[in-house]
Formats: C-alpha cells, sequence, structure tokens
C-alpha cells in the first residue's frame, strides 16, 4: 500500500480583519448570501489559490493585500440585488468557457471577485 504524496490540496479558510465585524457579517449575509454558523465561520465549497505581484494592481482598488474569489450562483440575480443595495460594482461581466466574473467592493473597500462556473 503506498501513501499519498504529502501536500496542499485546497485552502481550508479565508480570514481576514475588519473594524466593525457585525456590521461586515450583516453585509456578506445580505449581499452574497453568507450564512454564519455559532463559531462566527462560514463553510463553503472550494477555493482556488493563487499569488500575484505586488505591483500588478490586481486588487485595485483596494488598498488591502488580498482578494477574496466567491464560487456564486445566479450572478445576474447578484448584481440585481447589488444595485438595489447600493454596492459598488467595479465592472461588467466577463464571460469565458469556463465562467462568469465581475467584481465589486464590500462595505470596507476590500475588492471581490465572482464567479459563476459555466454548466
Amino acid at each position: 500500500m503506498s501513501e499519498k504524496e504529502p501536500k496542499v490540496t485546497g485552502i481550508g479558510g479565508v480570514f481576514f480583519y475588519t473594524d466593525n465585524l457585525d456590521d461586515t457579517k450583516k453585509w456578506y449575509t445580505e449581499n452574497l448570501g453568507i450564512q454564519f454558523n455559532d463559531w462566527g465561520s462560514a463553510s463553503l465549497e472550494s477555493l482556488q489559490w493563487k499569488p500575484f505581484k505586488k505591483e500588478s494592481g490586481h486588487f485595485d482598488p483596494s488598498k488591502k493585500e488580498f482578494m477574496v474569489n466567491y464560487k456564486v450562483q445566479n450572478l445576474e440575480g447578484l448584481l440585481e440585488k447589488f444595485k438595489a443595495n447600493g454596492v459598488t460594482i467595479l465592472d461588467d461581466v466577463a464571460v469565458y468557457d469556463f465562467g462568469k466574473f465581475v467584481h465589486i467592493l464590500d462595505a470596507e473597500g476590500n475588492k471581490i471577485e465572482l464567479w459563476e462556473p459555466a454548466e
């Protein structure tokens, strides 16, 4: 019986600081449908991991050194909700063979990437 190669196969969580925990959790629940458990965290299906050169500007206009990509369903429905809630939408939906993408800002100016996988 051979042992599996020791290597990282995914991300177990994304953690970041916020200036107002209650407002941040409320914003993510109202706008992205993320439900928090009794420990204050949320379980999501999967994540991608990719480093970017600091000079790339990939997270602009956010001043933070991270960006979270959330896998979503019904991206168009989310965009309607965002417009009704005054959420900043940074760009038009980009469509690729592997899905649709759009970028928004959360209540503290953190850039968020939303991805709806292709069917």
